[in-house]
């Protein structure tokens, strides 16, 4: 598999994008401009001007002295396809969008094709920018936030900085919880963080128990660590868990509500995860326990 990056500063406002691009790849791979343009594409190009560095995928951008292209390229990275979401609720300004496991919330240098984000800035209608408001774990699956204005973006983060977002999760945990319900508050990173566990479901007779989540806040890891740290590990979860035990599952985590009052209109917004795209972990815990 070929990889490689090039950093090629610009010394004239005649050069193009491609021709840089081509003329400096030969030292590496023999690539088409075809190929080229679907690295582009895919977000393997970057335009360093003056302080800032963004992505770039007009391959007609016109650029001055001084600019420096970085053009990062890797074949595994860009052959990789682009799993499906699907589209909740679309409000115009933000997005409720379904993620699936295994899609990322962010790309790298390398490229971004693969992401929610840019799944959405291609598969809206009309075709809009898209902004991450909050994450989920490439591995976990579930409802996401996405803005499409940076006015939206800074509306919906705020929301969220005051807690003003109802956030519910669930999971599939190892061992057997007695508790109805937990509350922990240990902090995560020298941060606050709190989150509420309770039962979703007492018919697994097993050493596995399905719980409710809801989370105040919204630190890294924040369940998986929360679940671990009480000695009832996310099952799937290969950090933080028993990576030995976990072998046969992804990480058992889904976002399936979101409620919060609309920043721009004002009108309550109450999502739930449809039937169709809620993950059975009933059914992987009774595979797991068989």
């Amino acid at each position: 598999m070929i990889k490689f990056e090039l950093h090629l500063p610009v010394k004239s406002q005649d050069d193009s994008v491609i021709e840089l691009l081509a003329n400096a790849c030969r030292a590496h791979a023999l690539l088409s401009n075809g190929q080229l343009k679907m690295a582009i594409t895919k977000g393997a190009l970057w335009l360093e001007r003056g302080k800032n560095i963004d992505r770039l995928r007009k391959v007609k951008k016109s650029l001055i002295p001084d600019d420096v292209l970085h053009f990062y390229y890797d074949e595994y990275v860009l052959s990789q396809a682009c799993l499906a979401a699907h589209i909740i609720e679309d409000f115009i300004e933000y997005s409720v969008i379904y993620k699936p496991s295994g899609m990322p919330c962010n790309g790298s240098k390398w490229a971004d094709h693969c992401t929610i984000t840019r799944w959405a800035e291609t598969q809206l209608t009309p075709q809009r920018p898209a902004f991450l408001v909050h994450r989920l774990d490439k591995a976990a699956s579930g409802l996401l936030l996405i803005a499409h204005s940076k006015k939206a973006a800074k509306a919906l983060s705020h929301l969220f900085e005051q807690r003003k977002i109802t956030k519910k999760y669930q999971i599939l945990v190892h061992g057997l919880v007695e508790e109805n319900i937990i509350h922990t508050t240990t902090p995560i990173n020298n941060k606050a963080a709190s989150t509420f566990f309770s039962y979703a479901d007492k018919s697994i007779k097993a050493m596995i128990s399905l719980l409710n989540v809801e989370i105040e806040t919204g630190r890294k890891h924040q369940i998986r660590l929360h679940a671990a740290n009480l000695g009832y590990p996310v099952v799937g979860d290969r950090l933080h868990g028993n990576a030995n035990n976990d072998t046969q599952v992804n990480l058992q985590l889904t976002a399936v509500h979101l409620s919060f009052i609309c920043p721009l209109t004002e009108q309550v917004k109450d999502i739930n995860l449809t039937t169709s795209l809620k993950p059975d972990l009933i059914g992987v815990a009774k595979i797991l326990t068989s």
